[in-house]
């Protein structure tokens, strides 16, 4: 397949929920990407083969909760190296550093344990989908907080209307998305 056709494909396995969660949005459902394993396979290999180039390789791979679990631990497993999760606060048992940011209607944190990884190390952040970019931004913070640097932040979705990869390129974060839809 040529990229805009694998990309084509993957699109054409992600569901639009009218009205969900609430009245006027358009919810991109990513599940369809990975309940068929020949399509989770195309969507795992686009990335792994990106992330094999060396001057793009990670050292660790962190993924944010909890889809960007699901995409990081497979993307780490395929290119060698180790996963880190991103919880949302109260989830890890050991000592953490944290992350607090503004949501549309309050605010969230995450955390990250404090030996997660260590200075110098080069790091993938995975999410499912760009919104608002303050979840992947949190990520990008609690990571460079351990002296690691990341060296792109990846999603299968962007949803530019939001602002949150602008905001995110802003931050000088590198960014590799997919594919986008307009319209919220």
């Amino acid at each position: 397949m040529q990229d805009t056709d694998v990309i084509a494909y993957l699109r054409s396995h992600i569901r639009t929920v009218p009205d969900w969660p609430a009245p006027g949005v358009q919810f991109r459902d990513i599940t369809p990407l990975l309940q068929d394993a020949q399509v989770f396979r195309v969507l795992i290999d686009v990335f792994v083969h990106r992330y094999m180039d060396p001057q793009r390789r990670p050292g660790v791979v962190a993924g944010l909760d909890a889809r960007g679990f699901i995409l990081g631990a497979v993307i780490a497993y395929e290119l060698g190296v180790g996963f880190v999760p991103i919880r949302k606060k109260g989830k890890l048992p050991f000592t953490t550093v944290e992350e607090t940011y503004e949501l549309e209607y309050g605010s969230a944190t995450v955390e990250l344990h404090t030996d997660a990884v260590k200075p110098g190390d080069r790091v993938l952040l995975v999410d499912d989908l760009i919104a608002t970019g303050g979840t992947m931004m949190a990520g990008k913070k609690l990571l460079e907080k351990l002296g690691a640097t990341v060296i792109e932040g990846a999603a299968i979705v962007d949803l530019p209307e939001l602002g949150g990869s602008m905001r995110l390129r802003e931050a000088g974060l590198r960014l590799h998305t997919l594919l986008d839809f307009q319209g919220l």
